[in-house]
Order: C-alpha cells, then sequence, then structure tokens
C-alpha cells in the first residue's frame, strides 16, 4: 500500500515534520514519560497495582479498537487521573479525623475510596496502554521505517525516565510530613504529586491533537475476528469428511461469509499470536528483579562510600542502564552488526534477549551462593535454638542436657545452642537452682538470668534477617529500676525484650529512669539484630560510661549490593533487544486495523509472566532460593530453544503490501471482476467432474 492508500483510511491534519519525524511524536512521548512516572509512582506505594491492571490490558483494549485511538486515549487518561486523585484524597487521613487523634474515625470510607481509586487506575492504565505505542507508530508514513524504529526506542526510554525519576522523587515526597490536625508521613503529597503529572501527561497529549494522524474506525473489529474465527472452526467441523476436498489453511474455511481481506489479516495476527506463547517466561524473569531480587538485596550492604543506597533503591540501576543501553544499541551495537554482514532480525534479537536473561538469573544465583555462606544457620524443622544471656553480678555455671557444662561472666552471652527435645531443665550452681523450660520448634530463644537467678525467664528472638535491611534492636534492662529508651529522630519508647526495627546509619539512644539520663550512639549498618545489656553498674555520665553492653543476635550483612550489578546489566540487556524490539516487531507486522489487538497481545504476555513465577514457585518449592534462580534460568533457556525454532519458521511480511492486493482486486472493473468470478466457477466445476470420473474408473 502507498502512502497515498494508506492515508487514505486515516484524517488528514497538515503534517509538519523536524528532521524527517512528525512533530506530533512529541506530544506522545511526552504524555508516556508523564504517565509512566504517574504510574511508577502510585505503583511503588500500591504493588496490587501491578497485577490488576494487566488484567485490565485484556478487557480495555477492545473499545480501543472500536473508536479512534486518540479518543480512546484521553477518555480512559481522564478516568486514570480520576482515579489517582481519588487515591490521594483516600490517604487524607484528617478526611474523617474528627477527634484529630492522627487516626481516620473512618477506616471503611478511606478503604473504599483507595479501591475505587485504584480500579480506575487500573481502568484507565489498561486501556491506554496498548493504543498510545500503536498510535505513535500510526504517525508515520510506510517509508520511514528508521524513523519508526527510533520512535520505539525513545518511547521505551520515556518510559524508564519517568520510572527512574518517580521512583526516586516520590520517596521523598512520602518521607515529608503533612496534615491539618497532626503531622505524619505525607501519603497525599505522593499521590498526589502522580495524580497532578497524569493531568498534565493528559494536556500535553489533547495539545497535540491537531497535528496527529488518525486512523479511522472499523467497526468491532474484535468481534469480527471472533466471529470468523468461530465460524471457520464450525464451518470446518461440519466439512471433516474425507470427501471435501482440504483447504489452504485452516482459516480459508470462513470465505463462504467473509471477506478474504479480513480472513488474510486474521491470518497475520494469529502467526504473531503464536510466536506469543512461549514469551510470558521472559517476564517471568523480568518481573522478579522488583520482587525476589530486592529481598535479595535486603541481605547484603548497601554502602558505596558516601553514598547508602537502600535495598529497594537498587531497582533504579534497571532504568539507569536502559537510558544507557537504548541509544548505544540502536545507533552503536546494530548498526555495527549490520555492518559486518550479519542478519541480525528482530526474532534473533529476541532470542538473544531471552538468553541474556537466562544468564542473569545464572548471575543472580552465583550472588545467592555468595549470600548463604554468611547467613546464621537457623533452627530446622525439628529444632530449636537457645541462647542465655547472664546479667547477674558474678559467674554462672550452667548445664542444659545434653549440652555440655559451661561457664559465663556478668554481663555476658552465649552463643545459640540447638536442642532436638523442646523440653529442657536449666540447672546454675551460684546459687543451686534448676527449672524446666518448654522450647518451641524451629524457634530461637534467648534465656535472661536476671540479678535473682531464681527469676531466670525466657524470650523469643527472631528467625529471620530484618526486612527491607533494617537493623532489629531490643534492650535488656539489668538495673533494679525501670528505665525508659527513646531514639534520636524518634520519640517511640522501646517496649521491654521487643525488637524495634531502626534502618541503616547512626543512631542516638536516650535511657532516662525519670531522674537520671544518659545518651549512646551506634552506628548500623544492614540486616543486623542485636540485644543491649544495661549492667547494674549502669553510670550516668557521657556515652552511659561505655558500659552498655552490645550481643549481637544476627550478623550484620557483609555481602555487597555491588554484586547485584552484573545481573541487573544482564536482564537490562536483555530487556532493550527483547522488549524494545518486540514492540516494533508486533507494530511492524500488524495489519493496519489491529496493531492495538498485537499490542495488547503483547502486553498479555506480561500478565501471564506474572502467574507462571506464582506457578512454578508453588509447585518446585526450592530450599535455596539459588536453586530456584537455576530453575528460572533452565525453563528460560528451554523456552528460548522453541522460540528459535519457531522464529526459524516465520516468514516476514509487510501488512501493507497484503492489503494493497485485496484493495486492487476489490477495486477492478465489474465486467473483470465477473469474467474472473466465471473462470473461477468454470475451474470449480471441470475440478468437480475431474474427481467424479476419478471415482467411476475406480
Amino acid at each position: 500500500m502507498t502512502d497515498k492508500e494508506r492515508n487514505d483510511d486515516k484524517s488528514k491534519p497538515k503534517k509538519v515534520e523536524c528532521c524527517n519525524y512528525p512533530v506530533s511524536i512529541f506530544f506522545i512521548v511526552v504524555n508516556e514519560f508523564c504517565e509512566r512516572f504517574s504510574y511508577y509512582g502510585m505503583r511503588g506505594k500500591c504493588v496490587c497495582l501491578n497485577h490488576y491492571n494487566k488484567w485490565c490490558y485484556c478487557i480495555c483494549y477492545n473499545l480501543a479498537l472500536n473508536i479512534f485511538p486518540s479518543r480512546t486515549i484521553i477518555y480512559l487518561s481522564i478516568v486514570y487521573a480520576i482515579g489517582q486523585i481519588v487515591m490521594a484524597v483516600s490517604a487524607i487521613n484528617d478526611l474523617t479525623d474528627a477527634d484529630r487523634d492522627g487516626t481516620p474515625d473512618n477506616m471503611s470510607v478511606h478503604v473504599g475510596l483507595a479501591m475505587l481509586g485504584l480500579f480506575l487506575i487500573a481502568l484507565g492504565t489498561g486501556g491506554i496502554k496498548p493504543c498510545v505505542s500503536a498510535f505513535g507508530g500510526d504517525q508515520f508514513d510506510d517509508h520511514q521505517t528508521r524513523q519508526r524504529s527510533t520512535f520505539f526506542s525513545v518511547f521505551y526510554l520515556c518510559i524508564n525516565g519517568g520510572s527512574l525519576l518517580s521512583t526516586l522523587i516520590t520517596p521523598i515526597l512520602r518521607g515529608q510530613e503533612c496534615g491539618i490536625h497532626t503531622q505524619q508521613k505525607c501519603y497525599p503529597l505522593a499521590f498526589g504529586v502522580p495524580a497532578a503529572l497524569m493531568v498534565v501527561s493528559l494536556i500535553v497529549f489533547i495539545a497535540g491533537s491537531g497535528m496527529y494522524i488518525k486512523a479511522k474506525p472499523k467497526g468491532n473489529i474484535m468481534m469480527d475476528v471472533c466471529n470468523c474465527i468461530g465460524f471457520a472452526i464450525n464451518n470446518r467441523f461440519r466439512h471433516r469428511s474425507s470427501k471435501y476436498p482440504k483447504r489452504e489453511h485452516w482459516l480459508d474455511w470462513a470465505d463462504e461469509k467473509y471477506d478474504k481481506l479480513l480472513i488474510a489479516q486474521i491470518k497475520m495476527v494469529c502467526r504473531v499470536l503464536f510466536l506469543y506463547i512461549p514469551l510470558p517466561m521472559f517476564w517471568t524473569l523480568f518481573d522478579q528483579k522488583g520482587s525476589r531480587w530486592t529481598l535479595q538485596a535486603t541481605t547484603m550492604d548497601g554502602t558505596f562510600g558516601s553514598l547508602v543506597l537502600q535495598p529497594d533503591q537498587m531497582q533504579t540501576v534497571n532504568p539507569i542502564l536502559i537510558l544507557t543501553l537504548v541509544p548505544i544499541m540502536d545507533r552503536v551495537v546494530y548498526p555495527l552488526i549490520k555492518k559486518c554482514g550479519f542478519n541480525f532480525t528482530p526474532l534473533k534479537r529476541m532470542t538473544v534477549g531471552m538468553f541474556l536473561a537466562a544468564m542473569a538469573f545464572v548471575s543472580a544465583a552465583l550472588v545467592q551462593i555468595q549470600i548463604d555462606e554468611t547467613l546464621p544457620v537457623f533452627p530446622s524443622a525439628s529444632e530449636s535454638q537457645l541462647k542465655i544471656v547472664n546479667m547477674a553480678s558474678g559467674q554462672m555455671n550452667i548445664t542444659i542436657p545434653p549440652q555440655q557444662p559451661f561457664a559465663l561472666g556478668s554481663e555476658q552471652a552465649s552463643d545459640y545452642l540447638t536442642f532436638s527435645n523442646m523440653n529442657i531443665m536449666v540447672s546454675l550452681n551460684n546459687p543451686p537452682i534448676s527449672k524446666n523450660f518448654s522450647l518451641t520448634v524451629k524457634k530461637r530463644n534467648t534465656l535472661i538470668i536476671p540479678a535473682d537467678p531464681n527469676t531466670m525467664y525466657m524470650t523469643q528472638d527472631i528467625t529471620s534477617k530484618p526486612e527491607q535491611g533494617s537493623n532489629a534492636v531490643r534492650f535488656v534492662n539489668g538495673l533494679s529500676s525501670e528505665v525508659n529508651m527513646s531514639y534520636a529522630g524518634n520519640d517511640k519508647q522501646f517496649p521491654a525484650l521487643e525488637y524495634v526495627y531502626l534502618p541503616q546509619g547512626e543512631r542516638i539512644f536516650t535511657i532516662t529512669n525519670g531522674i537520671q539520663s544518659c545518651s549512646f550512639s551506634r552506628k548500623f549498618g544492614f540486616g543486623g539484630a542485636y540485644t543491649f545489656l544495661i549492667p547494674s553498674t549502669l553510670l550516668w555520665t557521657e556515652n552511659c560510661g561505655n558500659a552498655i553492653v552490645e550481643v549481637e543476635d544476627i550478623k550484620p550483612n557483609t555481602v555487597h549490593m555491588a554484586l547485584q550489578i552484573p545481573q541487573y546489566f544482564l536482564i537490562t540487556a536483555g530487556e532493550v533487544v527483547f522488549s524494545v524490539t518486540g514492540l516494533e516487531f508486533s507494530y511492524s507486522q500488524a495489519p493496519s486495523n489491529m496493531k492495538a489487538v498485537l499490542q495488547a497481545g503483547w502486553l498479555f504476555t506480561v500478565a501471564v509472566g506474572n502467574f507462571i513465577v506464582l506457578i512454578v514457585a508453588e509447585l518446585a518449592k526450592l530450599p535455596q532460593q539459588w536453586a530456584e534462580y537455576v530453575l528460572f534460568a533452565s525453563l528460560l533457556v528451554a523456552v528460548c530453544i522453541i522460540f528459535s525454532i519457531m522464529a526459524y519458521f516465520y516468514t516476514y511480511v509487510d501488512p501493507a503490501e497484503i492489503e494493497a492486493q485485496f484493495t486492487r482486486k476489490d477495486e477492478m472493473e465489474p465486467e473483470e471482476k465477473e469474467k474472473n468470478t466465471i473462470e473461477l466457477e468454470e475451474k470449480d466445476l471441470k475440478q468437480d467432474q475431474k474427481e467424479k470420473l476419478g471415482k467411476t474408473k475406480m
């Protein structure tokens, strides 16, 4: 199909170009940048939105095919913005805080508004996502293949640019304090700024309306596709007898009722959708960088000199690398490969991308093995562990069968002892005391011997690394009087023998008995657990007289987060050659009226990938995380091989040329069409006579 024929099917505004690129795409990429900033800013605080909107990709794209795509984007962007405003309102505690205590009086109102906001957001993003990329591709003429390819790269850059800035900025906004009656974490601001960016996104898109090339709607195309496929299957089933001649393609059984052009278009879509079958496995691995890899980072040290990265901030490595690798691949690597004479087709690129993602998980497995070597040995399913802390004034000789007797000095702690019998007897020699205790399977406990050994007691410890790289801290009071504990920046007191979780960095603790007080400081790393002993000889002087004793329950993280960079590099390189190429491939191989169908099909593979993670992890139930990483890498390599075979037999087509062939047939003179019809009927009649003659001879 020529540019002229192609544009006959579109509304024709005055086309303005700059450097051979339509100016209209400027409004589209700015819209995408703002929308992605808005989405990722919201997603960072609403994890459920990530899965919810994927289903809406499937629900909403049918709407996108029945009206102008530009109108779809505008209408659903309005829904999107309203949803985010509703979410911001739902986060305002003062909305129902009549008694002004900082807590909403009617939580159901806030939950209801949040659920409504989530639904509208998911409806909006799910509806516009399949349309925006296809609509951007429509702005180019057929001869602008290189420019269209560059557009998809820039489009992907905008997605990751918005994601990067949002990931960096919205946590800062959330960390501010705001409120009418009480000052709290400013979630309304963290939700409100993305809502404002969504409004800006909508305004920018509307501003370019006069320049857009807009494909005309062609009825309910999805209904036509479904009906055509259904008729073909039904007709083939009714004519399954061998007496009926075979047809070249199973969809050809629909040509008695449906237009040959529509059948040809559906064939093109089905061939691409068939190629999509293995693709969810890539997304199964890719989406784990925001879940399992972040959990992996919580067991690592994020100190980079004066810069300290929190575990969830390691995810910013991905968009940073995207912004770097996309232009390098587009301007350097691909042209260099072409100059070397290699035919690096889109499907070959996607195969390489899948392989790189598999190698990223091999790298993650190697890192995990190093981490596992530094982790404490927690009790198994049939064991329990016990630590003893002596707060008495003198040394204690302790016997706990079947362990060997041992001595423990004043204000000292033992290592964890492992027991397979949950009922134990603890015996002391000074004074002679014996007491029975019951342990809990798979748990850790600390036995505390106070100044009066007759009142020794047991408390439960944590049995896993603290989440998000924080530090678990608790205090044991050895003074004869009660004390209060607090730490700088937070007036919350430490509950007796309960862990409080503190972030990385230096913390100043204040101890007071109501009359006297003293302070001491401690600099924390990532992922440690500590018990601080306040001795009976505490001095109320500077740094508490250096008398505070620190007991390390769980060692802090020692494997550095920098070791995750290779796996992030590999997964990002895989994303660049897989995802960016996939967007372009989906557009180039789609018929003119079904481009959003394939874009939505592409997005649907992302949703399926999310569910595969849950299914594989549940079925495998591997005890070691590194083994699960290797399993996922192996599955992707197997799928990569299958996809490469499928790609080998795929024949690239030019949808515009195929559609043009049918258009030329439709434009034939009536006499010529009638002549061709008569010739075809005579040919069919001769074929029937030959078949009858053959049967007679038999």
